[in-house]
């Protein structure tokens, strides 16, 4: 009879190979894209990536320049949904570049442009109160991405 905990069983060893190997190139992906720097609220970090250049120029010459950073936008503003939305972002990018499957110029997925205009709301909710109240009343919802797309980032490419 063979006792517990004796040895490395084949299985046990080809378990631990593979989650080495996951860990390890995720590690060295993570490292090699700056992952780090994703998770800050700079700005630069999103040009670490060479697709997102004209985004940020047009948003250094936008008028949200001076009010509003990639996050205020592109992010939930509570801690969870932030990092949740990053991680997502993350990892749909990630794919798309290894794989070589990233559309150009990028398109928002219907995630991304939800998060979008609820801060979009949230930011000129003062104005918006009257054409709030009537979208409501009319069971429309608000697109602010509709006509005002080029906002942040300049005229759409």
């Amino acid at each position: 009879m063979q006792r517990a905990g004796r040895g490395i069983t084949a299985f046990g060893l080809v378990l631990s190979i593979s989650i080495g190997i996951v860990l390890g190139a995720g590690g060295f992906t993570f490292y090699y894209a700056e992952g780090g720097s994703y998770l800050s609220n700079d700005p630069a970090a999103c040009i670490n990536c060479h697709i997102m250049n004209d985004h940020f120029s047009g948003w250094q010459q936008s008028a949200h320049h001076h009010v509003a950073v990639c996050n205020d936008c592109h992010a939930p503003h509570d801690f969870i949904g932030k990092y949740l939305t990053k991680a997502d972002a993350g990892f749909r990018h990630s794919k798309a570049f290894t794989f070589n499957t990233a559309a150009e110029p990028l398109r928002m997925i219907d995630r991304s442009r939800r998060v979008v205009n609820h801060n979009c709301v949230e930011c000129h909710r003062p104005l918006l109160d009257d054409l709030l109240a009537a979208a409501s009343h009319f069971g429309e919802s608000m697109d602010c991405l509709h006509c005002h797309r080029g906002i942040g980032h300049g005229p759409a490419r």
